[in-house]
């Protein structure tokens, strides 16, 4: 998975693109990442969008699931 750090609408966001699953498991771990990181996010497109700069603690989670992480951007 790919960790990215992006300005939305002035705001800075955190992507986590490459998700490779079904939509539900998308969602799940939509749901899993903002519970864990305490703030909100959506996804859509294969790609998850938490709100803030959380590429740290993101690819930290990702890593305890077993998931391999990339990191990219600022």
């Amino acid at each position: 998975m790919l960790l990215d750090r992006k300005q939305r609408g002035g705001k800075t966001v955190t992507l986590v693109q490459g998700f490779v699953g079904t939509d539900e498991d998308l969602k799940s771990l939509e749901k899993l990442l903002k519970n864990k990181c305490g703030v909100g996010g959506s996804s859509k497109d294969g790609e998850i969008i938490i709100q803030g700069d959380r590429k740290t603690q993101i690819a930290a989670l990702l890593q305890e699931m077993g998931y391999k992480t990339v990191m990219s951007g600022g």
